[in-house]
């Protein structure tokens, strides 16, 4: 579950996310159109699933489209109404550090709380041994924790692998039964005119992140960098101890304030960095872009990290703006 924590006049930070290995519950399946490569059993031991091996095809599905659909109408009253799952009281709430995720809750027949969340373009994903059949015509993949949580992901890309998830966290009954509904409905919206962000001139909204800093500026950086993506909005160069991510959210305009102090990073552009880690190499630097929605920004942000190496020797701050410096030449113009 992302931490939506509204609302800090402080500039929001990249979260880290560990995943971590939990036992597999399968949800059923649906046989039904795939648009993904021939599958196969895989023979290795422990391997209870079905693997592709193609690419995926769906364009509905691809990370150009995917960056711009809006995730909360998928759990707006009437969508999660429609599931016949139980009484929505609220409306959706949208991660306030992420254009592409989105949760709610309701109460089943019995009174007991059904979280749900979604996201559209997640790397945090169940192994490609917790795949099981396919949900929309993608490869399904689920994971299980205990009794009352799982995740679920409609795959939207392999190697790298992205997908669209719905957690769900549920006490009352086997928490995959709704995220399977909520996940089944998502992908049949996607597939049929989905609400969209207007996409005005400059937005970083429609950037890939992947192609807004050059190969030689974070080589510097990072030797033998190579770039994958994180999500729809953020991307990572690793090397074999360093990492660069950049990545693109909403946020209120950042301010100086709790070790956060200013730097030019070229073109007229103030960005603010702040070393965030005592134990390791760490650093982010973080601008505004442009305007969003409401009091809120685009913001663009380039964080290094180094866990083998002491800040006081390694630099991360210098590191990052030097990164940041090539990033901001790139970036969409309005």
């Amino acid at each position: 579950m992302f931490l939506d924590a509204r609302r800090s006049r402080l500039p929001k930070l990249f979260l880290l996310v560990t995943a971590l290995a939990l036992p597999l519950t399968a949800c059923g399946q649906d046989l039904g159109r795939s648009n993904f490569g021939r599958t196969t059993v895989p023979a290795a031991a422990g391997g209870t699933g079905q693997q592709t091996d193609g690419p995926i095809t769906d364009a509905a599905v691809a990370a150009n489209v995917l960056r711009t659909i809006k995730p909360c109408q998928f759990l707006t009253k009437d969508a999660l109404g429609a599931l016949g799952l139980g009484t929505v009281e609220d409306d959706p709430r949208q991660s306030s550090i992420a254009f592409d995720t989105c949760r709610n809750e309701l109460k089943d027949p019995g009174g007991k709380t059904i979280r749900l969340e979604v996201e559209l373009g997640n790397a945090l994903l169940p192994g490609v041994d917790k795949t099981t059949g396919q949900v929309g015509g993608l490869p399904l993949r689920v994971n299980k924790s205990g009794d009352t949580d799982c995740t679920l992901a409609a795959m939207t890309a392999l190697n790298p692998d992205l997908g669209i998830t719905v957690s769900a966290t549920y006490a009352g009954d086997d928490p995959c039964r709704p995220g399977r509904a909520l996940l089944e409905a998502a992908l049949q919206k996607v597939h049929n005119s989905p609400e969209k962000y207007s996409t005005p001139p400059g937005t970083v909204l429609t950037a890939d992140p992947c192609a807004m800093a050059d190969t030689s500026a974070v080589s510097s950086v990072v030797p033998s960098a190579k770039s994958a993506p994180a999500g729809l909005h953020s991307c990572e160069w690793k090397g074999k101890d360093p990492k660069i991510t950049v990545k693109f959210l909403p946020g209120l305009p950042p301010i100086v304030g709790d070790g956060y102090s200013k730097v030019d990073i070229g073109g007229g552009v103030t960005a603010f960095q702040k070393q965030t880690s005592a134990s390791a190499s760490r650093c982010a630097v973080q601008w505004q872009h442009r305007p969003w929605e409401g009091d809120d920004v685009e913001l663009a942000q380039v964080e290094y990290e180094n866990y083998a190496a002491e800040a006081s020797s390694d630099d991360p701050c210098g590191k990052a703006v030097t990164v940041a410096k090539n990033v901001v030449t790139k970036l969409p113009k309005p």
